[in-house]
């Protein structure tokens, strides 16, 4: 009943306030309508309340301490649904037009519902001088601004991926914030799914514009970490200029190679035509040095964009060819390389890494080894270093165990209760390493639907431990754990060498 006695309240309230701006007739036609409604909810809310008052009744003469529950939400659900869909009681129409357009969508609701869940309908209904409210949206929201009445009616909502945007519109537009968060939501958890044109960059420049941080980092993120599938989608061609430089600009893309970077900004420009000066910094923010010496040349002599900007690029292009032919430390006596353009991303080429598919994660320690290169520079390129990786479910901290037993081994010492870990070392020390300091990255990739994605990227110089944080919330034990597929854990090790006597910060 106290449900009932706040109902009551608030529609006094409006009633009265509403009658400041309207002649007696209107007000009289308007609250015998709105009285309707008001019945309607009431009596929907007391069949509620009258059951839950039965449940802790009955429970009362019991011996249990707690009492029961009796529900009937879905039929005030119901009940309320049956009012928009029959326009039983309603006592405002909503005239939904769109710009350059001659079809006008009507609606009939009831000002009560709306007003109690939208603040900015509740001021719109109060300042009305008719029965009709004349409201403008673009054609995407008036497409959808009867699922969105609906929702307010119903408090659910079915949708597709091209509705989402539209539908984030109108709920922020008229401040239904549990709406918005939950569009938000959705958007979030389908960045993988399959579109035909692609959506992630479309809902990254709408976030941007919108001002919901929240899903701005997430799509920016999806596309850092998936970036090969973006580089693939039909969107590509199409992003912002800005956009573009934001991805350009970081160093925790993952990819194949440089060079699929570089075919993919090719065509983006072809496609964009941008001024010269977006094409030039564009262009300057490729890691030529990242390129093997054969790549470039053939850039140099097959790319028409290249050719056509190449006095733009110059510099960088030499300052590669000579990273590629002298030692790093050589060319620290005469150049100032201290730049982004030496820091590899995160290549997914074997020449910098190897997938491991762990099975069972839970069962015991597993090992691996693979070879990478030495460094990025053609100088480097002959050399191979060999890693040893180590997964554990369950051990004890660094300081607490011992890394090598005498034939090189690493053994860890698990204990129940302890964290997954894993430990990348050398096979063997070598003189080779001075001044290079290797950053060790593992990518833990999850299914979302249906497609294998980049769910964690952890970095680090010799064990996950430094992070604290490695698999921290994924349930391994459990077959359908997000974190698994196909009982599995899809992990992708990647090395990324970083000349340290060259390099001071890394951008």
């Amino acid at each position: 009943m106290q449900l009932v006695h706040q109902c009551s309240n608030r529609t006094d309230r409006q009633k009265v306030r509403r009658g400041e701006d309207t002649g007696d007739e209107e007000r009289e036609k308007m609250e015998r309508e709105v009285g309707m409604l008001f019945v309607v909810v009431c009596v929907s809310l007391q069949a509620a309340a009258a059951g839950v008052a039965k449940a802790d009744g009955a429970q009362s003469g019991g011996s249990s301490a707690a009492g029961d529950t009796i529900s009937h939400s879905l039929t005030v659900v119901q009940r309320l649904e049956a009012l928009l869909l029959q326009g039983n009681g309603s006592d405002v129409s909503l005239r939904v037009e769109t710009p350059n357009a001659d079809e006008v969508k009507v609606i009939q609701v009831h000002s009560l519902v709306l007003s109690l869940q939208s603040p900015v309908f509740e001021e719109m209904l109060m300042s009305r001088n008719s029965s009709s409210l004349v409201l403008k949206e673009s054609s995407d929201c008036a497409a959808v601004f009867d699922r969105f009445i609906r929702y307010l009616y119903c408090g659910e909502l079915s949708l597709r991926l091209e509705q989402a945007t539209a539908l984030h519109k109108l709920a922020t537009k008229y401040q239904v914030t549990v709406l918005q968060q939950g569009i938000t939501q959705y958007m979030t958890q389908n960045l993988a799914r399959d579109s035909p044109s692609g959506h992630v960059a479309g809902w990254y420049e709408y976030a941007l514009q919108a001002g919901d941080l929240t899903l701005r980092d997430s799509c920016l993120q999806y596309m850092a970490w998936n970036l090969s599938s973006v580089l693939q989608s039909g969107e590509w061609v199409s992003i912002s200029s800005q956009l573009l430089m934001s991805l350009l600009q970081r160093s925790d893309l993952i990819l194949q190679s440089e060079m699929e970077l570089f075919a993919a900004l090719e065509a983006w420009i072809i496609q964009n035509e941008p001024d010269g000066l977006t094409a030039e910094n564009a262009l300057r923010a490729v890691r030529y040095a990242m390129m093997p010496p054969r790549e470039l040349f053939r850039l140099q002599t097959q790319s028409m964009i290249l050719a056509r900007y190449q006095e733009s690029v110059r510099d960088l292009l030499y300052m590669s060819y000579q990273f590629h032919s002298a030692s790093p430390l050589s060319m620290a006596k005469y150049f100032d390389v201290n730049c982004s353009l030496f820091v590899p991303r995160n290549y997914l080429s074997p020449v910098w890494g190897s997938p491991w598919i762990i099975s069972n994660p839970t069962r015991d320690d597993r090992s691996t080894s693979f070879q990478t290169q030495l460094g990025p520079s053609g100088h480097d390129s002959s050399k191979r270093v060999t890693w040893n990786a180590l997964f554990s479910p369950r051990w004890l901290p660094l300081t607490m165990r011992s890394m090598y037993t005498e034939t090189g081994a690493m053994q860890p010492t698990r204990v129940e209760g302890g964290r997954p870990r894993i430990i990348i070392t050398p096979a063997t020390s070598s003189a080779e390493f001075a001044g290079v300091n290797f950053q060790k990255t593992v990518l833990v990739m999850a299914q979302q639907k249906g497609k294998v994605v980049v769910k964690h990227v952890y970095n680090f110089h010799q064990s996950t431990e430094e992070n604290g944080d490695f698999l921290a919330e994924a349930d391994l034990y459990r077959r359908t754990s997000e974190y698994l597929i196909d009982s599995s854990l899809y992990l992708h090790i990647i090395v990324k060498p970083l000349y340290q006597t060259l390099i001071t910060t890394k951008n």
